[in-house]
C-alpha cells in the first residue's frame, strides 16, 4: 500500500510538472479570442451572456493586458513597431446586431479594439444582423475594424468553380471596402474549413492574413499567416469567467489536447474523445 501511495504521489507529480511546463512553455504565444454572440436571450455554446462577457473585458483590463489589432500583431512581428505587454486580439464573427448593442458598448467603456468578421450578403438584410449604419458608427470610433466571413458564409472547400470562390473571397472584401471606405485585410474561412485554393486566392485578392478555428496561440515564426488559429471563448454555462482564463492562460497546455480530442470525434470515437478535458 505505502509503494503505491508512493506511485500514486509521484505520477501526480509527474503531470502536476508536465502541466506547469506546458502552460509556461509558449511565452511568445499571443492570444487570438474568437467570440460569435453576446446577448441575454440566446442559451447554446456560441452564445455568452453580456454580464460574463464584460466581466472578461474587465478582467483583460485589470490582469494588465494589451488587446491590440490584427494589424499591429503583424507589423509587430515585420518589425515595424513593437509589441506591448501580454498582448491579445479580440475577434467577433458573423456581424450580428449584438455586436453594435452588447459589444460595442462595452468596448468603448474599457478603450478596447476589436476586428468584427461580417458575412456582407447578410448586412442590412435581416432584422437580426448589422446595418452598413451601424458599422460605419463603430468603425468610426478608432476601436473597431471590419473584416470578412465571405459573401454568404458557405463552406469554401466545397465550392469547386473559380468564380464563385472569388465572388465569395473578394465580393465580400469589396462590399466592405465600398460601404465603410477603408481597407479589409483579414479574412475568416466559414466553419474553420479551407484549402490551398482558399489560401492562395486570400493571398491573391490583397488580404494581410487569414483565421480559422483551433485552439493555439499564433506566433511570429508560424509560415503561414493565412492558417492563423483563434481560440473560442464560449458560453451557455455559469462558469465562463473561470474557462476563459483557463483559454486565455493555458492554450499551450490545452491546443494539443483539443487537437487529439477533435480527431478522435471526427473518427467516430465520441465517447473517447469526451474523456479528453479540455474547458
Amino acid at each position: 500500500m505505502k509503494k503505491f501511495l508512493i506511485f500514486l504521489l509521484l505520477v501526480i507529480v509527474s503531470i502536476s510538472g508536465f502541466a506547469a511546463w506546458m502552460w509556461n512553455s509558449d511565452p511568445d504565444g499571443i492570444p487570438v479570442l474568437k467570440y460569435k454572440r453576446i446577448n441575454d436571450v440566446d442559451q447554446n455554446e456560441n452564445t455568452l451572456s453580456v454580464e460574463q462577457f464584460e466581466m472578461q473585458m474587465k478582467f483583460l483590463v485589470d490582469e494588465g493586458y494589451s488587446v491590440i489589432s490584427p494589424a499591429e500583431l503583424l507589423d509587430a512581428w515585420a518589425g515595424k513597431i513593437s509589441l506591448p505587454k501580454n498582448p491579445v486580439v479580440l475577434t467577433f464573427d458573423d456581424g450580428h446586431v449584438d455586436a453594435y448593442k452588447n459589444v460595442f458598448p462595452i468596448l468603448q467603456k474599457y478603450n478596447l479594439k476589436a476586428t468584427f468578421f461580417v458575412v456582407t450578403d447578410n448586412i442590412n438584410l435581416y432584422p437580426d444582423c448589422l446595418t452598413w449604419q451601424q458599422a460605419r458608427e463603430m468603425q468610426d470610433s478608432g476601436l473597431v475594424e471590419f473584416g470578412s466571413r465571405t459573401l454568404s458564409n458557405k463552406d469554401l472547400t466545397k465550392i469547386y468553380s473559380r468564380d464563385k470562390l472569388w465572388d465569395q473571397i473578394y465580393g465580400s472584401k469589396q462590399a466592405i471596402e465600398w460601404y465603410l471606405k477603408k481597407p479589409a485585410n483579414f479574412i475568416v474561412y466559414p466553419e474553420g474549413k479551407y484549402d490551398l485554393d482558399t489560401e492562395d486566392m486570400s493571398k491573391e485578392v490583397g488580404y494581410r492574413a487569414a483565421f480559422i478555428n483551433g485552439y493555439g496561440l499564433t506566433h511570429k515564426d508560424d509560415k503561414n499567416n493565412f492558417v492563423l488559429e483563434r481560440v473560442p471563448i464560449l458560453g451557455a454555462n455559469s462558469h465562463t469567467l473561470l474557462r476563459f482564463q483557463l483559454r486565455l492562460k493555458g492554450a499551450a497546455l490545452f491546443s494539443p489536447l483539443y487537437k487529439i480530442k477533435k480527431r478522435l470525434s471526427d473518427d467516430g470515437n465520441p465517447e473517447v474523445a469526451d474523456l479528453i478535458p479540455v474547458p
